[in-house]
C-alpha cells in the first residue's frame, strides 16, 4: 500500500500534489472549523479530514483516509451529515473523494495522529478567535471585479492575482471584518465566489489562486452591471448596513460602455472605485471608445474614487493605499441611495367630500409608495398626518422601523371626515412630524394628497415647508385645483406636481412618483 501522510486538520484537498494519496487525520479537530463544500465529490478547498468526517470514513478520533483527486464540477450541494454542515459552491477547478485506507495503514496512526493535532494548551484558541473576527474597523463588503479580457493576458492576469491576494490580506478579512468576492470581466460576466464563501484571508487567497483566466472581450460595463445588480443581496452574503463596494480592475480600456453600468451602480448604493492599470498610450488612443471612461463608473468623480498603475509590475507598494480608500467608510458616498436614506411623511385629505371607500384608495397609494423604500432604523423613515380643520398624527418617522409594521399601520388609519385646511395642515407637519428629524443624515420628503380647494392659504406653509428643507410634492385627485398643487409644489413645480380625476388613477402614478424622489436625492448629492 502507499505509504501515508500525517496531515493537520485544516489540510485541504488543493494542499496534495499527487493523484491518489493516503493520509492520517488527527484526533479532536474542532469540528466547527471545518470548511467543506459538497457531498461525496468535494471541492478541492474541502478541509480532507473534514470531508472523510462528513463522509462518514473516520470520526472525530482520527485515522487514516485515502483522498483520490478529481476534475472539477459545478454545483456543489450543501449537506449536513455527521455532525458537519458542507456548504455548497457553484464552481470550482479541482474536487477529490475520500475513502477508507487499507488496514495496514490504519496501524501507523495510531503513532502519528497525536502529533499533528492542534496544540490544546497555553492561550492558542483566543488567538485564533481574534484572527477569525478580522480587523472590525474596516467595515466592508467588496467586489473585486477582476480583468479576464486578452487585453490582460494570462502572464498578467496572474500578476493581477497575486495583487488581489496582497490586498485581501491586508483588508483584514475576518467574520466582523471585510468580506470579498471576486467576479471575472471577460466577454460575459462570471462570479467566482461570494462575500459569504469564505470569512478567512487564508481561504480567499487560496480561492484567488485557483482563477482561471478565461479571455475574450473586455465588457467591464455589462460585468459591471451584472455585479452591481446580482452580487450583493442578503442571500448572498451581502450585510445590512455595511458599504458595498466593487473594485474595478481594468488593463488598457473597456470593450464596451460604462455609463449605464455606473448608473446603475449608484442606484444599487454601490460605490464603485476603477483601478487602471496601464491606461492607454497616445497611440492607442484611437483605439478607445470613450476616453472618459473611469469618470463614467466611478461613484464620484473627485479623484478618490479612481486609481492608478503604471504596469502590474512591481505593485506591491500600491496595496496598501488602496485598502486605506477602501476602509474609510465615512467616504463612501454612494452607500447612500433614495431608497434607504430617506423621510417621507404624507399628508392624506380626510375630508368629507372623499368618502370611505376612495379614503381607502387613497391609502393604498400610500402603502405602494412606501413599498419602495428599505425602511428601517438605519434606513428611510415613513410617516403619516391625516387632516380636515384638524389634524391627526397617524404615526411619526421613530414609531414603526419596519416595513411591515408601517404598512400594517397604514392599513390602520380609520377615516376622518370634515372640512379641509390644507395649509395649517401643512405647517403642523412641518413642525410636529420633521422637526425633530431636521438635524437627521436622511433628506425629507412630504407628499401632500388632497381632493379639493383648501379654505386657507397653502402657499405660504408650503414656502416655509420647503426652507426647511423638505421637497413636497403635491398629489391631487378630483376637484382639487391646479394652482393650489403647483402652489404647494418645490420646483421644477411640473415634476412635483401630479393629477388624476379619478381615485382609481393614483394607481399608476406611483412609479413616476418613486422615480421623482430618486431623481431629487441623486440631484441634491451631486
Amino acid at each position: 500500500s502507499l505509504a501515508s501522510t500525517a496531515i493537520t486538520c485544516f489540510t485541504r484537498g488543493l494542499d496534495l500534489r499527487k493523484g491518489t494519496e493516503d493520509v492520517l487525520c488527527p484526533a479532536n479537530c474542532p469540528l466547527w472549523q471545518f470548511y467543506v463544500f459538497g457531498d461525496g465529490v468535494y471541492a478541492s478547498l474541502s478541509s480532507i479530514c473534514g470531508a472523510a468526517i462528513h463522509r462518514g470514513v473516520i470520526t472525530n478520533a482520527g485515522g487514516a483516509v485515502r483522498v483520490q483527486a478529481l476534475p472539477g464540477q459545478e454545483n456543489y450541494p450543501a449537506v449536513n451529515a455527521n455532525g458537519i454542515q458542507s456548504q455548497a459552491l457553484s464552481r470550482w477547478a479541482s474536487s477529490f473523494s475520500v475513502t477508507p485506507a487499507t488496514k495496514d495503514t490504519a496501524l501507523e496512526a495510531v503513532g502519528r495522529s497525536v502529533s499533528t493535532a492542534r496544540p490544546s494548551t497555553g492561550k492558542r484558541p483566543k488567538k485564533t478567535l481574534d484572527k477569525k473576527a478580522g480587523n472590525k474597523d474596516c467595515k466592508a463588503d467588496i467586489a473585486f471585479l477582476i480583468d479576464g479580457s486578452y487585453n490582460i493576458g494570462q502572464r498578467r492576469f496572474n500578476l493581477q492575482k497575486n495583487f488581489i491576494g496582497k490586498v485581501a490580506v491586508m483588508l483584514g478579512i475576518g467574520t466582523e471584518g471585510p468580506h470579498v468576492g471576486v467576479v471575472q470581466a471577460s466577454e460575459h460576466p462570471k462570479i467566482e465566489f461570494y462575500l459569504k464563501n469564505f470569512t478567512a484571508a487564508k481561504e480567499v487567497l487560496f480561492a484567488i489562486k485557483e482563477l482561471g483566466f478565461r479571455g475574450g472581450n473586455s465588457n467591464t460595463g455589462k460585468a459591471l452591471k451584472h455585479t452591481a445588480q446580482k452580487f450583493f443581496t442578503l442571500e448572498n452574503g451581502a450585510r445590512k448596513g455595511i458599504p458595498k463596494i466593487i473594485v474595478v480592475f481594468l488593463d488598457g480600456w473597456p470593450s464596451d460602455d460604462l455609463e449605464e453600468a455606473g448608473i446603475v451602480a449608484r442606484e444599487f448604493g454601490v460605490n464603485v472605485f476603477i483601478v487602471s492599470v496601464a491606461k492607454p498610450t497616445t497611440e492607442e488612443l484611437g483605439m478607445v471608445q470613450d476616453i472618459g471612461f473611469v469618470d463614467k463608473a466611478v461613484c464620484r468623480t473627485n479623484g478618490f474614487f479612481s486609481y492608478q498603475m503604471p504596469t502590474w509590475f512591481g505593485t506591491t507598494k500600491y496595496v496598501k493605499p488602496l485598502v486605506q480608500k477602501l476602509c474609510s467608510h465615512e467616504q463612501m458616498f454612494c452607500s447612500k441611495t433614495c431608497y434607504n436614506s430617506i423621510n417621507i411623511a404624507f399628508l392624506i385629505d380626510g375630508s368629507s367630500s372623499v368618502g370611505e371607500s376612495n379614503f381607502r384608495l387613497m391609502l393604498d397609494f400610500v402603502s405602494n409608495v412606501a413599498k419602495a423604500f428599505e425602511i428601517s432604523d438605519i434606513g428611510s423613515k415613513v410617516a403619516a398626518v391625516q387632516f380636515t380643520y384638524d389634524q391627526r398624527p397617524e404615526f411619526g418617522f421613530t414609531d414603526y422601523i419596519t416595513k411591515e409594521k408601517v404598512l400594517s399601520a397604514i392599513r390602520n388609519i380609520r377615516y376622518m371626515s370634515g372640512g379641509t385646511a390644507t395649509g395649517d395642515a401643512i405647517s403642523f407637519t412641518t413642525r410636529n412630524v420633521f422637526g425633530p428629524v431636521k438635524d437627521g443624515p436622511n433628506k425629507n420628503f412630504l407628499i401632500v394628497l388632497t381632493d379639493g380647494q383648501s379654505y386657507d392659504d397653502v402657499r405660504g406653509p408650503a414656502a416655509a415647508a420647503q426652507k426647511a428643507g423638505i421637497t413636497v410634492f403635491s398629489v391631487g385627485v378630483a376637484w382639487a385645483p391646479l394652482d393650489d398643487l403647483k402652489d404647494m409644489a418645490s420646483e421644477p413645480r411640473e415634476s412635483h406636481t401630479f393629477f388624476t380625476r379619478e381615485f382609481t388613477g393614483l394607481e399608476q402614478m406611483v412609479p413616476d412618483i418613486i422615480r421623482s424622489i430618486c431623481k431629487d436625492f441623486l440631484d441634491s448629492k451631486q
